[in-house]
């Protein structure tokens, strides 16, 4: 077989031809072109790529997390795949700086060729979310209906094969309760963790006590003892379990003392890995939030309070998912739980050592 010239070797390895073929502004077939429809589909096609991208990422991230033990060689690959879905968040969110050239006149002059199309319709995007840990009865709905009713069937078969799958969500919860819970013969870290937020509580009333009275004094107190309430409810299980019920919590409650623990230890080596693996989950989340910010700011910009593409509320749908699609608060939560670092009870040299690195144990 002969040899392929070099310069067709780039063009067909990348499926060029496919590629650049893809773009058909449908208001030049109207016999109307619209110049920046060229841009509106480029943009929204480099989106979907962008998608794919991540969600062979999410590939192999929830492959590795599926296993009853996520080693040491799998932690980096981890760590490796959740910060490149991290930068390319970073670029959809600046993306939309370009988008964001074209004016609201040019939008009106093509909108009405693309009919019923909107980005609500994005598989990719939906199965993102869903493979992240966004449930189907947290979603905002979408036409008063399911967000996937619309949707062709092997659509919604993918959705509903993602949420059968476990997510991202699930399986840091129960790779975090299978975190060993932190005690040595009679240490345990959560009651001298305990001891030291009532110090804290105790300082802080003591200190309101010299320095307010009346009203502002009795308002102190009172929140001050919110605070000791609402920490009591991540050192009782039971207590924890009513705020899950109510909806306060997702996780369960290993996890989230084995995320408060990383937090509050992450300089120990040991904790490194997955005191990082929390950060890149946490931009993530944050990252998708920006991004759904960005993106309900420009609809308002080019539609204004009109109706968004394919019927729905435009702008203000858009502007509540913001909030309602959050996925891992929990985490975000936790901060509430850190104390200052001179009360942070210091491990025993036992558990220290424990939680080094192995040629230093020998040494």
């Amino acid at each position: 077989m002969a040899k392929k010239p070099a310069w067709d070797q780039y063009s067909e390895y990348l499926c060029l031809d496919k590629i650049l073929g893809a773009q058909a502004p449908l208001s030049d077939a109207a016999g109307h072109p619209a110049h920046d429809e060229m841009l509106f589909i480029q943009f929204h096609q480099i989106y979907e790529i962008w998608f794919k991208q991540i969600l062979f990422e999410l590939d192999d991230i929830q492959k590795r997390f599926s296993s009853s033990i996520v080693t040491d060689k799998d932690m980096q690959p981890i760590l490796h795949h959740l910060s490149r879905i991290v930068s390319i968040f970073k670029h959809l969110e600046s993306m939309i700086d370009i988008l964001e050239t074209m004016p609201a006149q040019s939008f009106v002059d093509f909108r009405e060729h693309f009919g019923t199309a909107s980005g609500f319709q994005s598989v990719q995007f939906r199965l993102i979310e869903t493979r992240l840990g966004l449930l189907r009865d947290k979603r905002q709905p979408v036409f008063h209906c399911q967000f996937d009713e619309n949707l062709k069937e092997e659509s919604k078969s993918a959705i509903q094969d993602a949420e059968q799958g476990g997510s991202i969500c699930d399986q840091l919860d129960g790779w975090l309760s299978r975190t060993p819970f932190v005690s040595l013969g009679a240490y345990s870290f959560w009651e001298e963790y305990r001891a030291a937020v009532h110090k804290m509580f105790d300082e802080k009333s003591i200190a309101a006590r010299a320095n307010l009275r009346g009203e502002a004094l009795d308002k102190e107190l009172e929140g001050l003892q919110k605070g000791r309430d609402k920490f009591d409810g991540i050192f009782d299980e039971c207590k924890h379990a009513q705020a899950q019920a109510s909806g306060q919590w997702r996780m369960s409650w290993k996890a989230l003392q084995a995320a408060l623990f990383i937090m509050i230890y992450k300089g120990e080596p040991i904790l490194q890995g997955p005191h990082n693996l929390l950060n890149h989950i946490m931009d993530v989340d944050e990252l998708i939030a920006r991004w759904r910010y960005r993106h309900a700011l420009m609809v308002q910009r080019m539609v204004g309070n009109s109706m968004g593409s394919g019927g729905s509320a435009g702008y203000g749908y858009l502007i509540q998912t913001l909030e309602k699609h959050r996925i891992f608060t929990d985490l975000f939560s936790l901060a509430t739980y850190l104390i200052p670092t001179r009360l942070i009870p210091t491990l025993p040299d036992a558990l220290s050592k424990e939680m080094g690195y192995g040629y230093a144990k020998s040494a």
